[in-house]
């Protein structure tokens, strides 16, 4: 097995397979009839129109949001890259919840991301759940196992991605030192977040006991 684009490309032609009867690479499966299988791409005429590869990835999000049902299977491969990170991570989020909370909308959905914050949805949701390609170090080396096993991924690998690929020794010691940097200052603001989160419920809190103690 490969990567996370090879999972979701499984998915999609095992269950393809399946819907026209025939048989299917595993020893056993359990798979729901589908009214359609939707994913997100950007497309090389399109791009060739003049529209950006977020555009045509927005575009198509949207459609799928507005068209999917409880019967469809979602493929989503890393929605909102395209943008500024936080821009990127916020759509994400919304994306992942719209398709989980919708009533009309709520379809089976494989949601492929490098976002490590969407990962927490599997412990606010209660139909969410998280999967991760593994891997493991040994000897200073990163080893990938190309498995998908549950859970949530404890980190990401890109710089040593970048390392295998040949990216000089001092460019891959200034990516480390600007990535340690910048997840000090993530870690910062969700401290913030929900120290300020805390402070709102002990308000509110506060105001209904006053409210209830008026009352009596």
């Amino acid at each position: 097995m490969g990567g996370k684009s090879t999972v979701l490309r499984q998915t999609a032609i095992i269950s393809i397979l399946a819907q026209m009867g025939s048989f299917v690479p595993a020893e056993k499966a359990r798979l729901p009839l589908l009214d359609r299988v939707w994913t997100a791409s950007a497309h090389p005429t399109t791009l060739a129109r003049g529209r950006s590869t977020f555009m045509v990835e927005m575009t198509e999000t949207a459609a799928i949001l507005h068209s999917a049902t409880p019967r469809s299977l979602v493929l989503l491969d890393e929605i909102g890259r395209g943008t500024a990170t936080f821009d990127g991570l916020s759509i994400a989020w919304a994306v992942a919840e719209y398709l989980h909370d919708s009533p009309e909308h709520a379809a089976k959905t494989l949601f492929a991301t490098h976002y490590h914050e969407v990962t927490e949805l599997a412990e606010r949701l209660p139909g969410a759940q998280n999967y991760q390609i593994t891997a493991t170090e040994r000897e200073g080396e990163v080893v990938f196992l190309h498995r998908l096993e549950r859970g949530r991924a404890s980190k990401s690998y890109g710089i040593e991605v970048a390392r295998l690929a040949g990216m000089p020794p001092s460019a891959l010691a200034r990516a480390r030192e600007v990535l340690q940097r910048l997840e000090r200052y993530e870690l910062d603001v969700f401290t913030e977040e929900e120290t300020a989160i805390q402070l709102e419920r002990t308000a509110t809190a506060g105001a209904d006991s006053h409210s209830s103690e008026a009352r009596q």
